[in-house]
């Protein structure tokens, strides 16, 4: 077996796609007499500044010979969008089976979705595993290459994703897809197949707005599904359909930590409480202060829509565990739980005699009525009547990023409440 892996062939303005390039290599493989056992979409640090959109490397895995495989993957650069500066592709082939290439590639692969790695670090790991190489400009592309020729020996939960590629002349044009179709179908396929559209918004999350070739991508936990479901959707032709196993939807970029050990650029779970109730701020963001040992601020920004609701529901005290990446000091939520919530606060006493509010009779003396005379020691505890119930929450498909685990798919450690 081979491993051909690519990464960085896109543009922010110009388009293209790696998806794509990886798409045409599988079919280069096959028309070089080779068998395409499958074809792998990693999804790296989302925090990277160098990304394009979606931080997307690929690897396909084949039984084509190392040689004949480098020269298809040096071929697949060629394609690339070169003409931007800032793309700079990169490609590696490794001459071994995908569950048993050099740990030292499946390292890179796991610290690739979590943290920043250093392209001459990387360089330097290729070589002494004796991966042959080939890139353009200066090469960043071959961080996640060897990030995505590694991903099968580094992760164990996988899931689907179908994309459909436009005709060529069509690229950058406005996409034209019934979304009634797109409604359907992903109704009809829910909960295998997820994030296909986004109900509160009314929004096809599968169709991009970039000037990509992809029409649309479908995905889901069952290949079969994500197919049925890109089968469906009427639309302006389709030139051609890919599957692809990636990483898609299962949290690899979170890992578990404390609010004290926290560090820009990477993706938490953190435990802790509430500090001060959450408040909007210009532009229709919402913070609070989330403390354990330390404390950090936590953001539902804009884009998360009605997610910043049930931000805003919370209380100071709740305890909860929080999800999202940490840029600047601030964690941006992607979900949270909500662990135990705070059920009743203090609160003035009403005077038992005419049901009034009563009045401060002094510093450290109680309260008293003024009418009746009564007098109360201190506040007393109110029933708290909450409109969030404990368990999960997560942000919208619309604002969920592709590595994101949406709560539907299960396996959480507490009620969830799904967002459509």
């Amino acid at each position: 077996m081979t491993v051909i892996a690519v990464d960085d062939t896109d543009s922010r303005d110009r388009g293209m796609c790696t998806t794509y390039v990886a798409a045409r290599l599988a079919e280069r493989v096959r028309e070089a007499g080779g068998t395409v056992e499958r074809t792998v979409l990693v999804r790296l640090n989302p925090a990277v500044e160098h990304k394009t959109r979606g931080n997307a490397a690929l690897a396909v895995h084949c039984d084509l010979a190392a040689d004949r495989a480098l020269a298809l993957a040096d071929d697949a650069l060629d394609r690339a969008e070169t003409a931007d500066p800032r793309t700079n592709p990169g490609g590696v082939v490794v001459d071994a089976a995908p569950e048993t290439v050099p740990a030292a590639l499946a390292d890179v692969s796991r610290r690739a979705v979590r943290e920043f790695l250093d392209l001459d670090a990387v360089r330097e790991t290729l070589a002494a595993a004796g991966v042959e190489t080939v890139e353009r400009g200066m090469g960043r592309g071959l961080i996640g290459a060897a990030a995505a020729a590694g991903a099968h020996r580094a992760f164990d939960e996988w899931t689907y994703e179908c994309i459909s590629y436009r005709e060529r002349e069509r690229w950058g044009t406005d996409r034209q897809v019934d979304t009634d179709s797109v409604f359907a179908a992903a109704d009809d396929a829910y909960p295998e197949v997820w994030d296909t559209v986004d109900r509160e918004e009314g929004v096809a999350v599968c169709v991009p707005r970039t000037p990509c070739p992809i029409l649309h991508g479908i995905r889901g936990d069952d290949p079969a599904a994500v197919r049925r479901v890109a089968q469906r959707i009427e639309s302006e032709p389709v030139v051609r359909r890919h599957m692809f196993v990636t990483n898609q939807g299962t949290d690899a970029h979170l890992r578990d930590g404390t609010i004290d050990g926290v560090r820009d650029g990477r993706a938490y779970r953190l435990d802790g409480d509430v500090a001060t109730r959450p408040e909007t701020k210009e532009g229709g963001h919402v913070f609070f202060t989330f403390e354990g040992k330390e404390k950090i601020r936590c953001a539902a920004f804009e884009p998360t829509k009605h997610f910043r609701d049930r931000v805003r529901a919370l209380r100071i005290g709740d305890q909860l565990t929080v999800c999202g990446e940490v840029s600047d000091g601030t964690l941006k939520l992607e979900k949270f739980a909500l662990r135990d919530a705070v059920r009743t606060e203090l609160v003035t006493p009403d005077c038992p005699e005419c049901g009034r509010s009563m009045k401060s009779a002094g510093s450290n003396a109680g309260y008293r009525c003024r009418d009746c005379g009564t007098v109360a020691d201190g506040k007393v505890e109110q029933r708290l009547d909450r409109d969030i119930e404990e368990g999960w929450y997560e942000v919208p498909p619309v604002a969920r990023r592709h590595i994101a685990k949406p709560l539907i798919r299960g396996g959480f450690d507490a009620p969830t409440h799904p967002e459509r």
